[in-house]
């Protein structure tokens, strides 16, 4: 009945916690459990609400046998025939995890992925995903004004702060809505009008990205429409935003019909569509979960070969996916927040971190919802603390189909007592 809160440790900037003193105080008294805390400083909750809320401070976490995180967790941390929940990133064989994954093997550890926590209809049930979205969006803004602002055109956006430099989301949202404002009022500068933002996807993510937008005098319009906008009348006092689904990312290799579930079992047997789309963009989010086996979205090549056209117009990518030489092939890592922009030369092919250069402007950083901690934290605790208490009474000693847990969290489990479970099974090959 004892639980574990760990410290994150993969950044410095990640302040996020899976378990909010508040949810924490509810647990106590509602199951008797025991939360036992490491202390932390940038942690945005302080030692002293844990401490309030009836936790325990300790220097280790010797004796939860069930232990709650974030981020990736250090090989060093593990210890024998312990649970583990947390992001673990290794759902794609991604390599750079395997060395963790192989880790919890050898010590007969129980690992719970909340990216894997979905209902019967494959949804997720426990994200920060919409988070993403909205400091993605607040984050990309920002970079367009300090973009804006390098070529000396003076625009409303050079008012913005990087997410993380407001107190709170309410403010960073005041701040984009006096934007907005001032758009309606005096009209955007005729050099970067019509102002085009694009997003690929319409889930959580993208409609947290979205949230932003729309405090901004906004109007959709169609990817079909896109393509001849610009040649038409628009109003410069108006935002624009066009939606992609898959089927405008996406087109079968044999012209035959886009069929949307067959595009998520055969991604391979797709070609990427969305070049057509690109160059009328002046700011790109990608909102997508990207499958490896899928065709990237923005080459490198494409932008060698474009940038320079005068007809080309992005100007930034918000690339809130965030897969390192993924669907946008230009990110070649996930940045920090706080040093969280570069320019990728399309000639090149370099980097360089800032908003100076020439090139397109890339926002990569891939622990946004830290930027907003706070609001991040409770409404994943919300979602995570219902499933707490079955979490830490399961007996993993039992056969998986005996286990007694929660149909969204046994989808989640990858290990039992070290080994993987059914439906992870073709891990091994990335072993």
């Amino acid at each position: 009945m004892k639980v574990g809160i760990r410290i994150e440790d993969k950044y410095a900037a990640e302040r996020r916690v899976a378990i909010t003193p508040e949810h924490a105080s509810r647990l106590i008294k509602k199951h008797q459990l025991e939360i036992q805390v490491l202390p932390c400083k940038k942690r945005i909750f302080k030692d002293e609400e844990y401490i309030n809320a009836g936790c325990k401070l300790v220097e280790k976490l010797t004796e939860p046998k069930v232990i709650f995180g974030i981020k990736e967790i250090p090989e060093s941390f593990f210890e024998e025939g312990k649970t583990y929940a947390f992001f673990s990133h290794t759902i794609k064989g991604q390599p750079y995890n395997m060395p963790m994954l192989k880790q919890m093997m050898k010590m007969k550890c129980n690992l719970i992925d909340y990216e894997r926590v979905v209902d019967d209809n494959n949804r997720r049930l426990i994200f920060f995903g919409k988070f993403a979205g909205l400091a993605g969006m607040i984050n990309s803004l920002w970079a367009y004004g300090l973009r804006l602002s390098e070529f000396g055109i003076d625009s409303p956006f050079k008012t913005l702060k990087q997410t993380h430099n407001y107190s709170s989301l309410e403010e960073a949202k005041e701040e984009i809505k006096k934007v907005g404002e001032k758009i309606k009022t005096n009209g955007l500068p005729t050099s970067i009008a019509p102002l085009i933002i694009g997003l690929t996807g319409y889930g959580n993510v993208s409609k947290g990205a979205q949230e932003i937008i729309d405090l901004l005098p906004v109007k959709e319009i169609t990817p079909e429409e896109l393509l001849d906008f610009r040649s038409k009348t628009y109003d410069n006092r108006t935002v624009y935003k066009v939606i992609f689904k898959e089927e405008h990312l996406y087109k079968t290799k044999d012209n035959s019909p886009f069929i949307l579930s067959h595009f998520f079992a055969n991604p391979a047997e797709y070609s990427a569509n969305f070049e057509q789309y690109i160059p009328h963009l002046t700011i790109l989010m990608n909102c997508i979960y990207w499958d490896s086996k899928a065709e990237k979205l923005v080459t490198k090549k494409y932008l060698q070969e474009n940038w320079k056209n005068p007809n080309f117009h992005l100007s930034v990518i918000g690339d809130i996916t965030c897969d390192p030489n993924g669907s946008i092939e230009a990110t070649h890592e996930g940045t920090p927040i706080e040093n969280p922009i570069f320019i990728y030369h399309p000639e090149t092919q370099k980097p360089t971190f800032g908003h100076k250069g020439d090139g397109v402007l890339i926002m990569a950083v891939d622990i946004l919802p830290s930027e907003l901690p706070r609001e991040s934290s409770y409404v994943f605790a919300d979602a995570l603390e219902p499933f707490v208490y079955d979490i830490v009474t399961c007996d993993y000693g039992q056969p998986y189909e005996k286990l007694k847990l929660p149909a969204p969290i046994k989808r989640a489990l990858i290990l039992q007592n070290g080994e993987l479970t059914p439906d992870y099974q073709y891990i091994k090959k990335f072993l």
